[in-house]
């Protein structure tokens, strides 16, 4: 199985999204079901459908955090390189003619672009492996290439 790269604050938000999800989101679809089926006839009941349709995701998400838990690797912050970009690392790049962006470079898992967490699987994320502040970058992206400038790294 391939390794999951996590924040110490990415394991602890999937633990708790998974502790929720075992807990409390099963027990509101049981309870859902209970109701549904009481409702009598299941075959044209829509609730019944949807809370079945619910259930069969929340067990899907449930295994799907159980294997990233078990095959992540956490980033210990305080042993990521200050000067080589690396999963942990913060950098802000600038691209020609745009605002300097800060990003957190992180394992896929828990990528959240629009809170400046990328994945090191992203183009950008990737690109920016192993290089250094001051250092020119090009993004090979699915849109087109371009460079952006490494203006620091934390």
């Amino acid at each position: 199985m391939p390794i999951t790269f996590l924040t110490s604050e990415g394991h602890r938000k999937l633990q708790e999204e998974l502790e929720y999800l075992r807990t409390t989101k099963r027990q509101e679809i049981a309870e859902r079901l209970h109701e549904a089926m009481e409702g009598g006839e299941l075959i044209e009941n829509a609730e019944y459908e949807a809370a079945k349709n619910e259930q069969a995701f929340v067990e899907g998400r449930i295994k799907e955090l159980e294997i990233i838990l078990a095959t992540a690797r956490v980033i210990d912050e305080s042993s990521v390189a200050r000067d080589v970009i690396q999963v942990g690392s913060k950098v802000t790049i600038q691209e020609e003619g745009m605002e300097p962006e800060a990003y957190t470079i992180v394992g896929a898992a828990e990528a959240d672009p629009q809170s400046g967490l990328i994945s090191n699987e992203s183009p950008i994320g990737r690109a920016l492996l192993n290089h250094k502040a001051g250092e020119t970058v090009q993004v090979d992206a699915p849109a087109g290439s371009f460079v952006v400038q490494v203006l620091k790294v934390e």
